[in-house]
């Protein structure tokens, strides 16, 4: 997943665009498929994107392309990057909206991205308590489906358009999420704590003394390609 901000909505519009076209050329040995996501509640954007290998991955980020082309584009339109690698752990869909979480930009869908960052050593707890709140989420009013991620590894830009790795101390946490609109996720939001259920109040709890620090943002979904 590539989280890229910025600060405006005509940089937004750019990345996007650049975006769709990489994604249109898009031949990468190894390269499955790419989603890219305009932010809602804040301007950026999030690709996200499957590959074969971390290995085929890598060479991409090696190659001449992607360090002369594309970083240098986004560099110029970037207030901040993040580069994540994760792998699917956990997801669920209400129930009568399918067996598997679909991303498509001929959906509706509000979605919101949280990236958790957590000590390497309670990620698998962390993983565990988000996932609990499978037992308590088909009750909420709007909620589609939910996606938990282990994060592998973060990067960002340094320099010469080189990646370096960074939080390299800390481990982090995807949750993926799908809504029918940010009237449904806002009021899940913000729902006083007195009215939650027990289940609910015990995944918050554990979450929240697990995680270290938390990012978020709200998306639509733009464009996608996937390899023939």
């Amino acid at each position: 997943m590539n989280l890229l901000k910025t600060d405006s909505a005509e940089k937004q519009q750019r990345l996007l665009g650049a975006a769709r076209q990489i994604i249109d050329q898009a031949d990468f040995p190894g390269w499955i498929s790419s989603t890219i996501h305009g932010g809602q509640d804040r301007f950026g954007t999030l690709n996200f994107i499957q590959w074969r290998s971390a290995e085929d991955l890598a060479a991409w980020y090696a190659g001449e392309i992607f360090k002369h082309h594309d970083m240098a584009l986004f560099l110029e339109l970037l207030t901040f990057a993040r580069l994540l690698q994760a792998e699917a752990e956990l997801s669920q869909c209400r129930p009568g909206l399918g067996d598997v979480a679909e991303i498509s930009a001929d959906r509706d869908d509000y979605t919101v991205v949280e990236v958790l960052d957590v000590a390497p050593e309670s990620q698998s707890a962390l993983i565990a308590a988000v996932g609990a709140a499978h037992e308590w989420l088909v009750e909420i009013p709007g909620y589609r489906s939910q996606s938990v991620l282990r994060g592998v590894r973060a990067r960002g830009p340094e320099g010469d358009n080189a990646l370096k790795e960074v939080g390299a101390e800390n481990s982090f946490v995807v949750v993926y999420s799908q809504w029918d609109g940010k009237e449904a996720y806002d009021a899940f939001r913000a729902s006083p704590a007195a009215q939650w259920s027990p289940a609910r109040r015990a995944t918050e709890i554990k979450r929240n003394a697990l995680t270290i620090s938390s990012d978020w943002n709200s998306y639509r979904v733009e464009h996608s390609g996937s390899a023939a």
